[in-house]
């Protein structure tokens, strides 16, 4: 017995249908490729902390805490928002600033400077701190916190964003 190697025939209709498949998975890659990168580029892109101006130290009196406020852009993947920030800056010197954010660590309430009770007050729990931070009574667990700033020409800057 014999045997015949055929060799298999691509007919019109066949060449076609290749053709048209591959024509078809090239655009479809060529729209996918950009379309996923569009998609998952917020997750990669890298969050950069930034100095943020607040005011000029001219404005703080010795051992008399002051509240600047500020807004800041924020971007969380394709929302873009504004935080605001608030905290007091204190000096005892003239030379040497203290920041301290203006939130509270029991429940995150807004606290405020009081002069009468020389004290940082929580309006919600009762809460106190004294003009460093620390807890002088109340629920909360921690002091303030404290904020990384410096100052250049005059002006206070915090580190953050």
């Amino acid at each position: 017995m014999t045997s015949k190697t055929e060799t298999p025939q691509v007919d019109r209709r066949n060449f076609f249908q290749i053709a048209i498949s591959a024509i078809g998975g090239i655009i479809a890659t060529g729209y996918a490729i950009p379309a996923i990168g569009y998609v998952i580029s917020p997750a990669l892109e890298e969050e950069t902390a930034g100095w943020i101006q607040l005011g000029s130290v001219g404005n703080i009196p010795l051992n008399t805490p002051v509240l600047f406020k500020t807004k800041v852009t924020q971007k969380t993947g394709w929302v873009t928002g504004y935080k605001e920030f608030a905290v007091y800056v204190t000096t005892d010197d003239g030379e040497n600033y203290k920041a301290i954010s203006n939130v509270c660590t029991h429940l995150g309430c807004h606290v405020r400077w009081d002069e009468d009770q020389e004290a940082y007050i929580c309006p919600c729990h009762d809460a106190a701190f004294d003009i460093n931070g620390q807890v002088l009574h109340g629920p909360p667990p921690r002091p303030l916190d404290e904020m990384n700033i410096r100052i250049e020409d005059g002006n206070i800057f915090m580190l953050g964003g």
